[in-house]
Order: structure tokens, then sequence, then C-alpha cells
């Protein structure tokens, strides 16, 4: 099986943790390496975004990352991607082309789309939802989505200050509901949202939690843990608070500083350290030193460590270095860093919002807050900061938890998902590009099924 997977406003080889850089980045770059090692074979395409990088990067056998030209490498924001969507698109056709065109008569009809080179196609995020959606008709092969967030979940959610997602983004995921094969879900919460908010059909939406490498993030040692303290710079006997993540309103980092700061001036004896490991993101990008100013606001600057975005090989070393994981995100479609964080031997503190209460076993790997006032959280922080025997009874229990998801057990279900489509798509005689053209022509404008 061949599987284009597109994925263009983020590329999988980024870093997470900086700009648009997430968790979005990991489930890729898993979900396509560990399909790959399944004996799938995956392109991811990509927008370029640096010319040093070429056209096609060789991550792994059968795992290929296809950077793709569309506006300028750097200074695009993430606002202005939706103009560079026909661009993107025809430079995944021209790739293609190039590629599909070598066999058979290049002239003909199929070389020319790029038709019968791949199996399936697999998008994530809404824009990229919009192109696979145009290439599944060319193509003649059935689409997956997978969304990451939906505009009107995160709409109900909004940090304060934060900008809604603008009404045109949530009429493209309507079209990409109503026009996808398959919607693959993190959990059975985000399927009844998008049958509530998109009139979403159940038949078309398959639940597939994502997974966490339980090789890399293990529980540290005793010396693993002060040697992890003494290389970020944190007091070997200090209390630690650890949020990582992109630093943005929605993922609430201020909550945690605001919380900290009361915890750091009613419990000064029990030595209590903040770490943020993330950068800039989003509505972060405007004000990058924001995070900064709040903590010399409320005077613990001296109480705040601000680690730089680090790849899952240091990651781990941050995990294990915190006595606690602050998860105060006001939208979380699952929840990867509070899985990496259980599966680290690390108890979490998690908002009760999207996948995170499934994420969470509470009271056993971590508590869950109801909403997003700092005393809530200062309250929930507080109980895990002065018992060390429940903190450390959840730190021996997270793991075990963390270890039901594996990524071997998402992709082993993806799998299943996409033969059931290919499957489906051939027995009805849609394989053909000329089939699923007929059928792009007899749709009405607003891109509905008839």
């Amino acid at each position: 099986m061949r599987v284009a997977m597109i994925s263009m406003h983020t590329s999988p080889l980024e870093q997470p943790g900086i700009g648009d850089a997430g968790g979005m980045n990991v489930y890729v770059r898993n979900v396509a390496e560990h399909l790959a090692s399944h004996g799938v074979e995956v392109d991811v395409f990509t927008r370029a975004t640096r010319a040093s990088q070429g056209e096609v990067v060789e991550v792994a056998p059968g795992l290929r990352v296809i950077n793709c030209v569309a506006g300028p490498f750097e200074g695009l924001p993430k606002e202005s991607l939706p103009t560079q969507l026909a661009a993107f698109t025809g430079s995944v056709l021209s790739f293609v082309r190039r590629e599909a065109g070598t066999d058979g008569d290049p002239s003909s009809p199929a070389a020319r789309a790029g038709a019968g080179h791949y199996d399936l196609i697999h998008s994530h995020y809404w824009l990229s939802g919009q192109v696979g959606w145009l290439l599944r008709d060319l193509w003649g092969v059935p689409l997956v989505h997978t969304a990451h967030t939906w505009a009107a979940v995160k709409n109900l959610g909004l940090a304060e200050g934060d900008t809604p997602e603008p009404e045109s983004r949530r009429i493209c995921e309507q079209q990409i509901v109503d026009n996808a094969d398959r919607i693959i879900v993190n959990t059975q919460d985000e399927a009844d949202a998008l049958v509530t908010a998109y009139d979403a059909e159940n038949t078309d939406l398959a639940v597939v939690p994502p997974g966490v490498d339980v090789d890399r993030f293990t529980p540290g040692s005793d010396r693993a843990t002060e040697r992890s303290r003494r290389e970020l710079g944190i007091p070997l006997r200090a209390k630690v608070i650890a949020f990582i993540g992109r630093l943005q309103m929605l993922k609430g980092p201020h909550i945690l500083l605001r919380a900290a700061a009361d915890l750091i001036r009613r419990h000064p004896e029990q030595n209590i350290r903040v770490v943020i490991c993330g950068g800039p993101s989003g509505t972060g990008m405007e004000r990058p030193d924001e995070l900064h100013d709040l903590a010399a606001e409320l005077g613990v600057s001296g109480y705040v460590r601000f680690l730089s975005p680090r790849p899952p090989e240091e990651l781990v070393s941050v995990y294990q270095a915190a006595d606690i994981i602050a998860v105060p995100s006001y939208n979380e479609s699952f929840g990867l860093v509070a899985l990496e964080a259980q599966a680290a031997g690390t108890p979490v503190v998690a908002a009760r919002v999207g996948g995170l209460p499934l994420t969470v076993t509470e009271g056993e790997s971590g508590l869950l807050v109801d909403g997003h006032d700092p005393a809530d959280w200062a309250h929930a922080l507080e109980s895990l900061v002065m018992d060390d025997d429940l903190r450390n009874s959840m730190s021996d229990v997270a793991p075990s938890h963390a270890a039901e998801y594996s990524w071997d057990v998402t992709v082993e279900r993806m799998i299943a998902e996409y033969r059931q489509l290919v499957d489906r798509w051939r027995a009805h005689g849609c394989s053909e590009p000329d089939v699923a053209l007929t059928s792009l022509a007899s749709r009405d404008p607003s891109g509905s099924r008839e």
C-alpha cells in the first residue's frame, strides 16, 4: 500500500514547540514512521520552508518527506497559508506527475493527474484537508482526514484575549467532513462533538487514539533525575512543576505561572520551582516575552526557568526532572504531553477538556481541574506538592497507564481502516480518475454531496 500524507502547514521534521510545530508534528511523524515499519510506503507532503533541505528527504525505509514550494520559504504567517492552497496543490501534482509519468504513456490522463501512484490520501489539519479533497477526486482514491483541532470546538473554549477561529475555516472543515471517506478522531468525545457541531455521520468516523513512545519516555532513577536537574540548572531538592508545549494563550502557561506564584508565596519552605519548556506560537508570537514579563510582574522570576524546545531524546530529561507536569490547555484533542509525562513516571495535573480526561486517570496517575481559575489550579497543584506519598503513588501508576497506548496499536488500527476503505473504493469501481472527476462535477458549488 502507498499512502500520500498531507501536512501542509507544518513539517514532521520540524522541532515541536517552535512556531506552529507541536503535538501534530509528533503525531504525523510517529504514525508515518510506524506505517513504514509495517510495510506501508508513505510520502508526507509539506510546504517547503527552507531551500537547504531539498525537495525529497529520506527519513526511513519506506518514508519520505516531500517539500513542496508554495509561497516564500520564510515570513509567511499561518493565517496567510490559505492563499497558497492552489500553489501547494500544484506543487504536489507536479511532483507526482514526474514520478508517475515515467510509467506508460506520460501524456495519458492518468499520468497527467498522477492517478495510480497512491492507494489512499491521509490529510492532517483543515488546510491539508482541502488539498486532500481535491487530490481525492483527481486521483480516484479514498481520503482519510485527521483534524487535530476543530474551529467550532476551539471557539467554545477560548482563552481570555485569544482570537476566535474564522468562519471561513469552519466552512472549510464542514466541506471536509461532508466529503472525506473517513474521519479519524482521537476520542469518542471528539466524535460526539463532530456529530453535534458538523452533522457528521457516525459511520464516517473512526476512533483511533494516538500512542506514546514508551521506549523513549521512561521513568528515571534517582541518579538520572539528579543528573537531569543539574544539566537543566534546577535545584536538586526543589519541588518542580513543569509545562511543556507551545507558548500561547490556548495552552495556558500563564495559568500555571499565576497558580505557582500563589504557592510560592504560601509555601516558601517547599522550594517550589517552575520550568517552562517551549517556544512562542500562535498569539504568543505577537508578544514573545509575555511570560517573562508576567513572571516578573508576579515577583517569581527567580523561581522560573525558561527552556527552549528540544527533541524527544532530550525532552525526556525534562519530564524526569519534574515532580509534576501541568497541562492547563483550553482545548486539547488528546494530550500527547500528558501521556509522555506519565510514561516517564511523572504525575499530571490537567484541565478537564477535550481528550485529557481519557489521557489522565483521575486520582491514579494525576488530577483534573475544572476551568482555568488560577486559584483552583493552585489548590490542585498544592495537593501534590504537599503530599509526597500521593505524588509518589501516582508516579508509580503513571507508566502502566501510558503503556496502554502505543504507536504500533495506533497504526495497526489505522491500517485496518485504510484497507477497508481501499477495498470498498475498488469494489464500487471508484478507482479511476474519470469516475472521480465526474463525481466532482456533479457536486453543488458549496462542496456538499448531492
